[in-house]
């Protein structure tokens, strides 16, 4: 089977937080145009959105769980404030996503952009700085692979 072939036979998903959701809404179509230039479709890939960035890990940990995708890609957008409130939802939002990958073995991307300034977090969604949304979904997809090769040499090692 070629590379496009495995390819077409992955599932992803996504999940996108609708607090800013015009910032969201950028990092959303970074992410499908990079999946689809991988050979994804949109039939590949299942959109669940959640209130904010706080609930993606639990939308992210039903996902999982359900053993249908080969990775899941979190998108949000969390911008610093005047209140300690970004520090709890940032790293909450972080150590929720990391916990689901480790517990179900599945990358599941960190697509969340953490900015001082809505400004930054615009030139994070596809201005000057590039997509984020487009590289977190590159990035997921390098991942099943990584995981691929990996598990086929250990599965040669053990047979060893």
């Amino acid at each position: 089977m070629s590379g496009k072939e495995a390819r077409a036979a992955l599932r992803v998903g996504l999940v996108a937080s609708r607090f800013n959701q015009f910032i969201v809404d950028q990092l959303l179509a970074g992410a499908r145009e990079a999946l689809s230039r991988r050979g994804l479709s949109p039939a590949d890939l299942t959109l669940v959105w959640v209130p904010g960035a706080f609930e993606l890990p639990l939308a992210a940990e039903h996902m999982a769980r359900s053993g249908q995708f080969n990775a899941i890609i979190a998108l949000g957008a969390v911008i610093r404030g005047g209140t300690p409130h970004f520090d709890y939802v940032a790293g909450e939002c972080a150590a929720g996503l990391g916990r689901v990958a480790l517990d179900h073995g599945i990358p599941v991307m960190f697509g969340v952009l953490t900015t001082d300034t809505i400004e930054q977090a615009l030139e994070r969604a596809g201005n000057d700085a590039g997509n984020k949304g487009f590289d977190v979904a590159i990035a997921a997809l390098d991942m099943v692979e990584a995981l691929q090769d990996l598990a086929k040499e250990l599965g040669q090692a053990e047979g060893k």
